[in-house]
C-alpha cells in the first residue's frame, strides 16, 4: 500500500509539474503574439523609417496562438486535477459541515471522494470517445493543421492520472472512514 502512495503522490506531482510547465509556456507564447500584434500594428500606422522598420523586421501575431492555448489549457486543467485530489485542497464550503464530528465528517468526505472520482473516470472515458472520434475521421485545426486528435490524447493522458489518482483517494477516504487513520495528507 505505501508503494502505491507513493506512485500516486509522485504521478501527481509530475503531472502539476508539467501542467505547469505547459501553462508557463502558452503565458509566453500569448504574450509575444500579443506583443507581435501590437508592432505589426503600430508598423502599420506609422508613416516613415520607424513604421518601415518595424515591419521589415517581420513582427506579427504568431499563427495559431489560439489553437495551442485551447489544447494547452484543456491539457492543464486534467493536469492539475491530481495533486488537489490527492492533498484535498478541491474547493470546499463548510458551512453546514464545520460542526460536525469528525467521524461523521470522514464518511461525508469519503462519499465525496467516491463521487468525485466516479465524475473524473467518467469525463476521462468521455474525452477518450471523443479523441477516438476524432482519430477516425481526420479533422485537423485550422491555421497549424495538426490533428485534433492529438490535444485529446494529451488530455486523455492527464486524465488517466487524475483517474488514478482520484480512485485512490476515493478507497484511502473510505479506509480513513473505516479506520480512524489518516491516510492522505492534510494540508
Amino acid at each position: 500500500m505505501m508503494m502505491l502512495h507513493s506512485l500516486v503522490k509522485w504521478l501527481a506531482r509530475a503531472s502539476a509539474v508539467v501542467g505547469g510547465i505547459v501553462l508557463l509556456i502558452l503565458i509566453v507564447l500569448t504574450t509575444l503574439s500579443i506583443i507581435g500584434r501590437e508592432l505589426s500594428k503600430a508598423g502599420h500606422a506609422m508613416d516613415g523609417w520607424l513604421g518601415q522598420a518595424i515591419l521589415s523586421l517581420g513582427v506579427d501575431e504568431i499563427r495559431g496562438t489560439y489553437e495551442l492555448t485551447e489544447a494547452g489549457v484543456a491539457f492543464a486543467i486534467f493536469a492539475f486535477f491530481p495533486i488537489c485530489q490527492f492533498y484535498g485542497q478541491h474547493a470546499t464550503v463548510d458551512v453546514f459541515t464545520g460542526g460536525l464530528r469528525p467521524r461523521v465528517l470522514a464518511w461525508l468526505r469519503a462519499f465525496w471522494e467516491v463521487v468525485l472520482a466516479l465524475v473524473i473516470v467518467f469525463i476521462a472515458l468521455r474525452l477518450y470517445e471523443g479523441m477516438q472520434r476524432y482519430l477516425g475521421n481526420g479533422e485537423t485545426t485550422l491555421f497549424l493543421q495538426f490533428p485534433v486528435w492529438w490535444a485529446y490524447a494529451v488530455s486523455v493522458g492527464a486524465a488517466a492520472v487524475a483517474s488514478l489518482t482520484a480512485v485512490y483517494c476515493a478507497v484511502a477516504r473510505l479506509a480513513e472512514a473505516v479506520t480512524g487513520r489518516l491516510i492522505l495528507p492534510e494540508v
